[in-house]
């Protein structure tokens, strides 16, 4: 049977356990020129807006 050869620490043990390792769900904010989903302090994907500004220039459909 197998047996640890030492005892484990509170803090290890519960650095196993906590919530600092687990991942969390990415940030999303709202493009304030066209209204879609993007992650924050990017280029919106769908206008490519960024602060107000054209940042890259969309075809025309």
């Amino acid at each position: 049977m197998a047996v640890p050869k030492r005892k484990v620490s509170k803090a290890r043990r519960d650095k196993r356990r906590s919530e600092v390792e687990k991942l969390s769900a990415p940030a999303f904010s709202t493009c304030t020129n066209c209204g879609e989903l993007k992650t924050p302090h990017r280029v919106c994907k769908s206008c490519g807006f960024y602060k107000g500004r054209e940042i890259i220039a969309q075809k025309e459909a």
